[in-house]
């Protein structure tokens, strides 16, 4: 019968997932049916996708990309592959935003910051201290570089302003803002809706403190505006930003953002 193996259309006489893994590896190779891992062995059937991973060993680009596949939705990878994602700030939201878009495949991402890693970053943000001192940008592209080699990540150390809106940004499906002050937060948005208007934009208002995770929600304010957070809760004396709410309000923009990427555009 003819299945996809490790991504390759491959013709196979065994009749169970743990057959074909028996030829190809070994009992402590993860296996992954139709986009489910399991544990005991299944029949396979005409057109079946099956992903043999070894543990610990590095695979080809089109090894990696086959088992990525393997575990998302179907049909999602493709569009994933394709998008093109600008992401404004790389600190609580965007550095965790940045990470999450790498692993569910987003082809290109742009990381615009133009601050360096210091300690007070490490409560909420994805970095590390080896980190210290170094370019956010170029610290968050290393991680990157660590989770999908084969992704392109694009960096620019420079701090956005409403005279380079149009020069960084354009070309890109979806804008992430993931500015820290509010009047950053509504320069960028502002430009953007004005200079790009078929850009889609994701950005966020209201994460700070230890409030309930179930405040934190997605609006649409305008057609191609999309809001993350409990519109409330800013940073302030006496409640600061802490990884769980920021993380909480990241996940909600990378969500909308691969909602976006793969069509469909309601909240």
């Amino acid at each position: 019968m003819k299945i996809t193996l490790n991504g390759k259309e491959t013709e196979t006489e065994c009749q169970t997932a743990f057959e074909v893994q028996g030829k190809i590896g070994n009992p402590k190779d993860i296996v992954i049916l139709n986009g489910f891992q399991i544990d005991k062995d299944c029949k396979i059937a005409e057109n079946d996708i099956l992903t043999i991973i070894r543990k610990g060993a590095m695979p080809s680009e089109e090894e990696l990309e086959s088992m990525m596949v393997a575990r998302h939705t179907p049909h999602v990878h493709q569009k994933l592959k394709e998008g093109k994602v600008a992401i404004a700030g790389v600190g609580g939201l965007g550095s965790n935003i940045a990470i999450m878009l790498a692993r569910i495949g987003v082809g290109q991402i742009l990381l615009v910051d133009f601050d360096i890693v210091e300690p007070s970053n490490l409560n909420r943000q994805s970095y590390y201290i080896r980190h210290l001192g170094l370019p956010k940008t170029f610290a968050l592209k290393e991680q990157i570089n660590e989770i999908n080699p084969f992704i392109k990540i694009n960096t620019e150390t420079i701090k956005i302003t409403e005279g380079n809106v149009m020069d960084l940004l354009s070309g890109y499906d979806i804008i992430c803002e993931a500015f820290d002050k509010p009047d950053q937060k509504s320069m960028l948005v502002n430009t953007a809706l004005e200079q790009l208007p078929h850009t889609k934009i994701v950005s966020a208002s209201g994460m700070a403190g230890y409030d309930s995770s179930n405040l934190i929600k997605t609006s649409r304010p305008m057609k191609n505006l999309y809001l993350c957070g409990d519109l409330e809760n800013a940073a302030r004396v006496g409640k600061g930003l802490m990884a769980p709410r920021v993380q909480i309000c990241a996940g909600h923009q990378a969500n909308m953002i691969l909602r976006l990427l793969v069509g469909q555009e309601e909240i």
